[in-house]
């Protein structure tokens, strides 16, 4: 009888959980929406910011086209970054103990506080590669944040993959590297995709790392690596805390939250075409 009560209310406990979390996430996104959906126009979706102070009117293309340039960098190279570490840890690396190292690094890099990685970037990127406060420099450092998300996702993929398969392919002679290009990579293909696209949605939500690097007060849409440019978190953070337009935020943060849904979507979509295949 004890027994039945205690599971009861670990499954009570389960419940309010479950249900907080989704109310949290119904208030969050219901308040952003009811507040911001009355800015959202074209001439909102497609104008630059305009008025003073600067943002009062006007529109958000540019931190728009800014974000999605941060967030494809940070794809690129935080991919470039994570699968051939991935790829080495499951298929070359066979000493426990260099595993465990590496993994201690990842896993203590995806606890770094995003605002220290920011200085590292300017440091780093911006003064000592001399990159400048750049489209390049923000991204690159938010490929350095998001490189342990992706890397965690693609060696649990890489791990999940049958050995069996992988000995097969070897017993037959054939190379280790042409049996990952033509065996593992086509299997673990969505899985790939669905990390780095999570990792890109948490790459445009950032501020703190592109706050000294790549993000400015205003710029036009980039047209070079090289040329700084504005981003929609550093947009909406500069419009609530210097107090410009509460409305203007709302319709900035409800366009972030779309693009970030449409972002989380994909993995979703993945999986689903995986399991009509």
């Amino acid at each position: 009888m004890n027994r039945f009560r205690r599971y009861r209310g670990i499954r009570i406990w389960l419940f309010i959980s479950i249900c907080l979390t989704f109310a949290s996430l119904a208030i969050i996104l219901g308040d952003i929406f009811i507040h911001g959906i009355n800015e959202l126009s074209i001439q909102f979706l497609l104008g630059t910011p305009q008025g003073f102070p600067l943002g009062i009117e006007g529109g958000i293309w540019p931190a728009i086209m800014g974000s999605l340039g941060f967030t494809s960098i940070a794809c690129l190279f935080g991919s470039i970054l994570a699968i051939p570490t991935a790829i080495w840890l499951v298929f070359y690396n066979k000493n426990l103990c260099i595993t465990s190292l590496c993994h201690f690094f990842i896993h203590s890099m995806a606890g770094v506080p995003s605002i220290i990685l920011g200085l590292f970037g300017y440091a780093f990127f911006v003064v000592t590669l001399k990159l400048g406060v750049s489209l390049l420099s923000g991204g690159l450092i938010l490929g350095v944040m998001i490189f342990p998300f992706i890397e965690v996702r693609v060696e649990k993929s890489f791990r999940e993959f049958p050995p069996q398969l992988v000995q097969a392919s070897l017993a037959l002679g054939v190379t280790r590297t042409w049996t990952l290009f033509h065996l593992v990579f086509p299997a673990s293909l969505g899985d790939i995709a669905s990390a780095i696209a999570l990792g890109g949605s948490f790459a445009m939500g950032a501020t703190a790392p592109i706050l000294f690097t790549g993000a400015v007060l205003f710029a036009p849409v980039p047209r070079s690596l090289f040329s700084p440019a504005m981003a929609l978190p550093n947009h909406l953070y500069i419009l609530v805390g210097q107090g410009i337009s509460l409305s203007k935020a709302y319709g900035t943060a409800l366009v972030l939250i779309i693009i970030l849904l449409a972002l989380n979507s994909v993995p979703i979509f993945i999986r689903m075409h995986r399991k009509e295949g």
